[in-house]
């Protein structure tokens, strides 16, 4: 609460805070692909990274790997293409 007030200050209903699965792969017992950044939280497992800044730099992969899936996440949920957003520059 922030001046009596209900106030969100966080952030809601992304890939990462709201677990976005497809739900036609989806069967029960099993873990349906995601569209999160577990290509970096994997990376950064099996580096020797006490987790204090600044963080290791990324290859090239797990980067390409992570933006596939918000790019999926944007298409899916918005029926749009990610390329068509006035953003995303071209080769992007």
């Amino acid at each position: 609460m922030i001046g009596g007030r209900l106030s969100l200050c966080d952030e809601v209903l992304t890939p990462d805070s709201s677990r976005f699965w497809p739900a036609d792969e989806w069967k029960p017992g099993s873990t349906p692909p995601s569209f999160d950044k577990q290509p970096v939280r994997d990376h950064l497992e099996t580096l020797d990274w006490d987790k204090t800044p600044p963080a290791p730099p990324l290859p090239a992969e797990v980067i390409a790997a992570s933006r596939e899936r918000y790019v999926t996440a944007y298409e899916r949920i918005t029926g749009l293409r990610f390329g068509d957003w006035p953003g995303v520059s071209v080769g992007a």
